[in-house]
């Protein structure tokens, strides 16, 4: 699989400089964590699942979560079990077949930990098609059952699974007891580190605690409860120095076209010379907020996100790749020449990139751009998004 897979070679060879690397399910988990990119959540209840996730790899989704928790009613469970069972039986039908079907990174959230040995089980060979499972309201307490059970699953398949905790209680929110919780949390993924391949938010979970709900125009760090908690889980979790983790960035609500309250928030310099290509291709949906929420994302140090809508995923995406200054700065910082540190202009003479200070920031940069790709000069968001629109259209 690779980032922009939907994209005509020739498509993919005007818009980038250097194009998004192929990999697979087996390649390691620190290029699975940064490969996430925009995880689209899917209810397990869904009768077509098989053909909906086929269907979403071919629009260039790379990774879904496959729901069995807070998306369905807690009277679908077992329906929603056994129908999962039988998708994901005809997933690997067809991955193996001879008309081989691209399959995405595939998670399935569980409620409890003995869902994950259960379904293990009834998976047998099926459970090739699974990279592991999300882990709901995640804590020291309640995360080490679900640990546990995915290691004896692993045990018993003799494969890989990776976990992708959920943080999300409100422990984790209250000011009282937020600083024991992360505490606990890092024991926890540290003690499991290899099995562990990215922290996710639950800001609705978080919002929820005290009735709240941000609007179209608003992003996550606009409720400062929740911006507070976003801070905290970056400084223990998040850290460069090779003790952290890949946090993604949270869930976007809305998808329908709304009156906003506010003038649209897209900056124009988003949009040079393709406004109206842009408007045209995403008019049916609400996606300033979404776009200015991506952005803080990564300037807060998260990667990927979460998406209960399809239509959220290209722009994820789009505003992934790697644009040739970003590119240019960072392979100036990584010259083996300039190990020992020092200061050097940018080659686009509009900064000074200091060598030593600069380096984690140079390294998750050349990791985004092997995986999203990196843009030929002049080429920008917009149509990088044009681009997949035409695709899917």
């Amino acid at each position: 699989m690779r980032h922009f897979g939907q994209l005509a070679p020739e498509v993919r060879s005007g818009l980038f400089q250097h194009e998004p690397a192929e990999f697979t399910a087996d390649a390691p988990g620190r290029t699975l964590a940064a490969a996430l990119g925009a995880t689209l959540y899917c209810p397990a209840t869904r009768p077509g699942l098989a053909a909906d996730v086929v269907k979403q790899a071919r629009l260039g989704v790379v990774s879904m979560v496959l729901c069995l928790e807070d998306s369905i009613d807690d009277r679908e469970v077992a329906d929603a079990e056994s129908n999962l069972v039988r998708q994901l039986e005809e997933l690997a039908a067809q991955k193996s077949g001879p008309r081989q079907q691209d399959v995405p990174l595939l998670f399935v959230r569980v409620r409890a930990p003995g869902q994950i040995t259960d379904l293990v089980a009834r998976l047998g060979d099926a459970v090739r098609v699974l990279s592991g499972f999300v882990l709901p309201k995640f804590t020291e307490e309640r995360g080490i059952p679900f640990l546990e059970a995915l290691t004896a699953a692993e045990g018993a398949v003799g494969r890989r699974l990776f976990a992708m905790p959920v943080l999300e209680s409100p422990e984790l929110l209250h000011m009282e007891t937020r600083s024991g919780t992360l505490a606990g949390i890092a024991r926890t993924v540290d003690k499991y580190r290899e099995r562990v391949l990215a922290l996710r938010l639950g800001v609705t979970d978080f919002c929820s605690a005290y009735g709240l709900r941000r609007t179209p125009e608003m992003t996550a760090y606009d409720v400062q409860l929740v911006a507070s908690v976003i801070g905290d889980v970056v400084n223990v979790l998040g850290r460069a120095d090779g003790t952290g983790y890949t946090v993604t960035g949270p869930v976007w609500e809305y998808f329908r076209s709304q009156e906003r309250m506010f003038k649209p928030q897209l900056r124009q310099s988003i949009f040079t010379g393709r406004a109206e290509e842009l408007r045209t291709a995403i008019i049916d949906h609400d996606i300033d907020g979404l776009l200015r929420e991506i952005e803080l994302d990564r300037a807060n140090g998260l990667l990927g996100k979460t998406c209960i809508h399809p239509s959220h995923v290209l722009p994820v995406h789009a505003l992934s790749v790697v644009s040739l200054e970003e590119y240019s700065d960072a392979t100036d910082i990584l010259r083996p020449e300039r190990s020992g540190g020092g200061v050097v202009r940018s080659a686009y003479t509009n900064k000074m990139n200091e060598v030593k200070p600069h380096r984690a920031w140079a390294e998750r940069t050349m990791l985004r751009a092997e995986l999203f790709g990196v843009a030929r000069e002049g080429v920008g968001f917009v149509d990088v998004l044009a681009a997949g629109a035409r695709a899917a259209a």
